[in-house]
């Protein structure tokens, strides 16, 4: 495989993956897509795994160079654009793609010079809430309504799959940005922290029960934005200037209730 195709082919990470085998399984549909990159994050049965090393049966380079993560926001920081597998209807406004689409987008952002990867969720209940809004988009492999259950290794397969195909002849797209590179997910996670602080700050969350999917919802509104670096140092001064108006008003309040 040529190494350009290397370098821009998508990241492949696994989010709470519960066995060996099936990490295995993976890196083996890893490689025969072209993939190469995996990340994994919290792997249920601990890493080294023989298991995975018997399983992906020769994709050795995949399972040797995987790399271990805390958490999601962790693996996704240097990228710029990550898609999210799921199967299930979410509460939540996102993108929906076919593999195909899925598969056109990657190879568009990749050779626009943006790191981009995939999110597969755990065998059993697939991804958690809380991973869906760190996505900038969802892909949903359409198989069969009455018995739509897939395994990891399969699921991997199928979109691999369809991001190979377009690797023969890509048609050549890049993305206008104006000049500013995308922004990379530990930016957003930083301005979506620094937002949240000022929200509470401000009284915005009226209960704690309502608290967690407001935090969702706005991060998830965010995302859909797909800042640029200079859009997010911007929202930045935004969120800066905004607190500095919101204490001078304190401030005036404060006085005009004492010389009352």
């Amino acid at each position: 495989m040529a190494t350009g195709l290397i370098a821009t082919a998508p990241v492949i990470i696994l989010v709470e993956p519960q066995l060996g085998e099936n990490i295995g399984a993976a890196a083996r549909a890893m490689l025969n897509c072209g993939l190469t990159r995996m990340r994994i994050v919290r792997p249920r049965d601990g890493w080294p795994n023989a298991r995975a090393v018997a399983a992906a049966s020769g994709a050795d380079q995949v399972i040797e160079n995987a790399q271990i993560f805390d958490s999601t926001s962790a693996a996704i920081a240097d990228l710029n654009f990550v898609l999210a597998t799921t199967a299930r209807q979410r509460d939540m406004v996102k993108t929906i793609l076919t593999p195909e689409t899925a598969a056109e987008e990657l190879h568009a952002r990749a050779a626009a010079g943006q790191g981009v990867g995939i999110l597969f969720g755990p065998e059993r209940t697939g991804l958690m809430n809380d991973d869906i809004p760190l996505a900038d988009a969802l892909v949903t492999i359409p198989v069969n309504p009455a018995f739509s259950s897939i395994n990891l290794a399969q699921s991997v397969l199928l979109i691999g799959y369809c991001w190979w195909r377009l690797t023969v002849k890509v048609e050549d797209r890049r993305l206008d940005v104006g000049g500013n590179r995308p922004a990379t997910k530990v930016e957003l996670e930083n301005l979506f922290a620094r937002l949240e602080i000022a929200l509470e700050e401000g009284g915005f969350y009226t209960t704690e029960q309502q608290r967690p999917t407001m935090v969702r919802n706005m991060r998830n509104l965010l995302q859909r934005a797909q800042m640029t670096e200079q859009e997010v140092r911007t929202f930045h001064g935004v969120i800066v200037a905004l607190n500095g108006t919101a204490g001078k008003s304190k401030e005036k309040r404060a006085k005009e209730k004492r010389r009352t």
